[in-house]
């Protein structure tokens, strides 16, 4: 048993960190942060489907997709873990992880209060944390675009920008961003590269730019909390119900 929760900690641990600049050291979860909104310009609302690409050094490439709702204090996401592809995620962690009804997650993010709530819905269990200090508001953040010519994306055409944006903390973040014409220039591609080498890439689709209802980021009243994921995890294996 406790080889298998260790393969299925290493997964969730290693493959639902979708987000640029991440810290090893915090748990996993999909974040779309200052620098990042900032991509958004004046789309201070939306909801898609989103496909993740994050391609090593090695060219070794995990895709993931689900949903997105975001507003610009927080964020949403869905997303079945199980069907990642890529990554060599072993078979067996696979099947425990819909065993244990892990596969299904939602991330639910608020850059105000700073917070970060995990939820696994089949298990009616989530984990709270504490996102980073300098997730600052994206008018905090200035953005430098130059334009690097014409594309067509999933249909849009594009005017495809390279941007740097700088945080109050005077970091530069540098992306490539595919602006869709037709979408009030929302960026329908994103793509960055880090300085370890490896390559993330945000695709949306089926794009609407009205504001997503409030309750799609309330937390559900019958839902347990945990202080951990491995916590949520041995309590399922030792077969307890949800509270």
């Amino acid at each position: 048993m406790k080889k298998h929760l260790f393969i299925l900690a290493s997964v969730i641990i290693g493959f639902t960190v979708v987000r640029v600049g991440a810290q090893p050291a915090q748990p996993p979860r999909p974040s779309l942060d200052g620098a990042i909104s900032k991509l958004f310009g004046d789309n201070a609302a939306f909801s898609a489907s989103v496909e993740f690409h994050s391609t090593r050094s090695s060219g070794n490439e995990v895709i993931m997709t689900g949903k997105v709702a975001y507003t610009v204090d927080k964020s949403r996401f869905d997303m079945d873990m199980s069907k990642t592809q890529g990554g060599h995620i072993p078979p067996e962690a696979v099947a425990r992880m819909r065993q244990m009804g892990m596969s299904k997650m939602t991330s639910i993010s608020f850059r105000d209060k700073k917070r970060c709530y995990i939820m696994y819905p089949d298990m009616k269990g989530y984990v709270e944390i504490a996102t980073r200090e300098t997730n600052a508001a994206p008018s905090e953040y200035k953005a430098e675009v130059t334009k690097l010519g014409g594309e067509t994306i999933d249909g849009h055409d594009c005017i495809k920008n390279k941007v740097v944006v700088t945080g109050p903390d005077g970091v530069a973040h540098e992306s490539t961003v595919w602006n869709a014409t037709d979408l009030k220039q929302f960026p329908v591609k994103i793509q960055t590269d880090s300085e370890q080498g490896m390559v993330m890439v945000m695709l949306f689709k089926d794009v609407k730019l009205d504001k997503p209802d409030a309750a799609q980021f309330d937390l559900p009243a019958d839902f347990t909390k945990y202080d951990d994921i491995m916590s949520l995890m041995m309590s399922r294996a030792r077969g307890a119900p949800p509270q």
